[in-house]
């Protein structure tokens, strides 16, 4: 059994996302290849060689595969397809754009944002927001699965995979148009040890980036955000935390003034420790909360800002 690993990456790193869904591919079986897409990739192609693990790296580069554009992924993993019993992804919003239409394309059902794998052909995945557990068993010849890193442990470095180019893949009734990317000195989100969140108790978005990016630089943190937060401006979309947003697993999540509703818990609560400050005793965040503080944030947050000196 071979598995392809559809690499994550921002045109020069390997993402750990990758890293992790390399360990969800081993545990399928140890003739792992990893397949790099983009334009000027050779660094990140020569990066994916280094993880444990990894037997091969495929290389496509070209301008179509320049962007991630669903359709070019699946005319340059379509005649890769025959060689792999099954081709994983990481279930970020890239992955999740995909991942179905190569299933589609290959006439599979796809399964999503496994957890684990517990034989060749049977996977666990969340349900209803991760209040439970659906073992699910597939017959089909081949796997098209989409992984959630936050679940698995990053593969290590000290592999020596060789590099090899495959053609890549054209588009040509879909276009490139343009991206708006924001950038930050702060960790990404996705991949950040510290995480604060903020959310509608906040009331404003003045009032959200006066609270949360002091305390953010403070810790040396990435900063999130309920939907509700986003939904009401406070913060861009690519802040949010939750089912319909990121999710995360960092070593500690702050979250202050938010609820907890379940949509949001679905996106954090695998975090190693997590800190809640909300005024309302009755909160579902203090449910999963590991330390919870009863208090006005505008009351608590300059307190903690002050301890942390």
């Amino acid at each position: 059994m071979a598995v392809l690993v559809i690499a994550d990456h921002d045109g020069a790193i390997v993402r750990d996302t990758t890293h992790k869904t390399v360990t969800a591919a081993l545990a399928l079986s140890s003739d792992v290849d990893v397949l790099v897409l983009g334009k000027g990739a050779q660094a990140v192609a020569d990066a994916a060689a280094k993880i444990t693990g990894v037997r091969k790296v495929l290389l496509a580069e070209g301008d179509a595969v320049a962007h991630g554009l669903a359709e070019a992924v699946e005319a340059t993993v379509l005649p890769l397809a025959a060689g792999y019993d099954a081709i994983l992804s990481p279930a970020t919003t890239d992955g999740k754009n995909f991942a179905p239409r190569l299933a589609a394309k290959l006439d599979v059902a796809p399964i999503s944002d496994i957890v684990e794998v517990v034989s060749a052909d049977t996977f666990v995945r969340p349900i209803y927001a991760g209040n439970a557990l659906e073992t699910v068993q597939s017959a089909d010849a081949k796997k098209v699965i989409t992984v959630r890193p936050t679940a698995f442990a990053a593969a290590g470095e000290g592999g020596s995979a060789s590099v090899e180019s495959v053609a890549a893949g054209e588009a040509p009734k879909t276009a490139f148009v343009s991206e708006e990317m924001v950038k930050s000195d702060r960790p990404e989100l996705g991949a950040a040890k510290i995480i604060v969140s903020g959310g509608r108790a906040l009331g404003s978005a003045d009032e959200f980036h006066a609270v949360m990016e002091p305390l953010a630089d403070k810790l040396g943190a990435a900063i999130g955000a309920s939907r509700a937060a986003v939904d009401a401006g406070y913060a861009p979309n690519d802040y949010q935390v939750g089912q319909t947003g990121k999710v995360v697993a960092p070593a500690l999540y702050i979250a202050i003034g938010i609820s907890g509703a379940i949509q949001h818990l679905a996106g954090m609560k695998d975090s190693k420790v997590i800190v809640a400050i909300n005024k309302d005793a009755d909160a579902p965040i203090f449910q999963v909360a590991d330390y919870g503080l009863v208090a006005d944030y505008k009351t608590a947050v300059p307190e903690l800002m002050a301890a942390l000196g």
